[in-house]
């Protein structure tokens, strides 16, 4: 049986704020829930009992992509079942915002949740957004590493996957740099580039990574790698894709995994070097999770159940480029993951509780005092996601999308349309002015302003 898996994207205004996922759906429905601007590619394509899946772009814009499989492999599995992708440009902020204002949430399952997501749905809504797991109720769970934690109190996200935010680098211009100060070195002059932290999980992590080395000094390292010309770009597309591959710089702040998709692609490796900074790399935990509102419970407990099977996690593993959840002994992960993933020797993380008191106001000292240099890019735009098999956030191989962006017009999977950027899980208080710290939310890719129009475009793509 020939199946139909649908992407849907889905679009707003632009927001200011400390952007987040990897992108935006947020807006005005008619009494119905319906988007009134909402014009499917087919008429009748959506079936209405499918299981809706948020997730980032780049999780599913290649028929390579870690998504396609998944949702193929789960209806295979589940003949009555199908696969409803949904890819909102302002990520989680989309249903923050839906919370908010009463709006139906209209999705089941959260697939790539990070920890700051998490935080920032916590911090804006009364009610919680996802419903803590009965974790009876899955038959794989007890395959997560011990060593892996998501760090939500409440239980209500699994851990599924890994990454460590590095540095890449061209052996053939440079030597690794070996700490921070390193790189505050004339030999590391307008070396760097990196990702704007209120729109890129990237870009925020390695923020945080130099939180935790300076502490209270931050800033002041941030000046001093300024001065020595880092290339701070929007999203991590426009930084690695357009920028580290087109060869404008010798380094860039990515994955540990980086080489997974550049051997896949075969790439120069010359070029695909991994520094980890003092034998660090801040770890970037993605999570599922189900929505407390869905009416496909069932099904998605089958969902989440599945996407810890040992098939589904070297499947993800290599896809996505990133480590998976389970024990290696359920694993049977081949070369093409384990002669090319890195893994740094001291994983670098913040807890949910400090998350929670202190993100919000780094990024805002951060924006005070850096912002200003970045105003040509809206905040906004995301773009975090792990790698796909086409260049992925996550150092994974490149699709030629923008980022994961399919918004760009007709990409080689036969996905069109606007799905949004690559998964970018900041948080964001979404003030309209560009001010930190508001009742409006939207970053762009984390949020999108309440009450603007969205813009759902289905996508149809081939699972089956």
């Amino acid at each position: 049986m020939r199946r139909r898996s649908f992407v849907r994207g889905v679009g707003a205004g632009s927001m200011v704020a400390l952007a987040g996922c990897a992108t935006r759906e947020n807006g005005d429905e008619d009494e119905t829930g319906d988007d009134p601007d909402e014009e499917p590619l087919e008429e009748g394509v959506e079936d209405d009992s499918a299981l809706r899946v948020v997730t980032y772009s780049s999780m599913v814009v290649d028929e390579t992509s870690a998504g396609r499989w998944l949702a193929e492999a789960f209806e295979a599995e589940f003949p009555d079942a199908e696969i409803d992708w949904v890819v909102p440009e302002a990520g989680i902020e989309n249903y923050v915002q839906r919370a908010r204002l009463g709006a139906e949430i209209d999705a089941d399952v959260y697939l790539g949740l990070t920890l700051p997501e998490l935080v920032r749905a916590d911090e804006a809504l009364s009610e919680p957004l996802f419903e803590s797991l009965e974790r009876d109720r899955l038959e794989n769970d007890d395959r997560i590493s011990a060593d892996l934690e998501f760090g939500d109190p409440d239980g209500r996200v699994l851990p599924y996957d890994v990454g460590y935010v590095s540095l890449v680098y061209d052996e053939t211009v440079l030597e690794p740099p070996e700490t921070f100060e390193d790189l505050l070195e004339a030999e590391y002059e307008d070396a760097l580039l990196a990702q704007d932290p209120r729109r890129s999980a990237p870009g925020r992590a390695f923020l945080l990574w130099t939180i935790a080395a300076f502490g209270d000094e931050y800033l002041e390292y941030w000046e001093e790698l300024w001065e020595n010309g880092v290339d701070v770009r929007p999203r991590w597309t426009d930084a690695y894709v357009d920028g580290y591959l087109e060869e404008n710089r010798p380094m860039v702040v990515s994955y540990s995994t980086d080489r997974i998709g550049a051997n896949l692609t075969d790439r120069n490796l010359d070029r695909h070097q991994v520094a980890t900074l003092e034998g660090e790399g801040y770890e970037n935990v993605e999570g599922v999770a189900i929505f407390a509102e869905t009416e496909r419970r069932e099904l998605a407990y089958e969902f989440v159940d599945f996407v810890f099977s040992s098939e589904a996690q070297a499947e993800i593993a290599v896809r996505n480029a990133q480590f998976p959840a389970i024990e290696d002994e359920y694993l049977g992960l081949g070369t093409e993951f384990t002669a090319f993933a890195r893994q740094p020797e001291e994983p670098v993380r913040f807890t949910y509780d400090e998350l929670r008191e202190q993100l919000a106001g780094w990024l805002e000292a951060w924006d005070d005092e850096f912002g200003e240099q970045l105003e040509d890019a809206p905040v906004g735009e995301t773009d975090d996601a792990p790698p796909d098999e086409t260049e992925g956030e996550n150092g994974g191989t490149d699709d030629g999308a923008d980022d994961g962006e399919p918004g760009d017009g007709e990409i080689d999977n036969g996905t069109e349309g606007e799905p949004g950027d690559e998964r970018d899980d900041g948080t964001d208080d979404g003030a309209d002015d560009g001010e930190i710290g508001g009742d409006e939310t939207g970053d762009e890719s984390n949020g999108a302003p309440a009450g603007n129009e969205t813009a759902d475009d289905e996508v149809e793509t081939d699972a089956n």
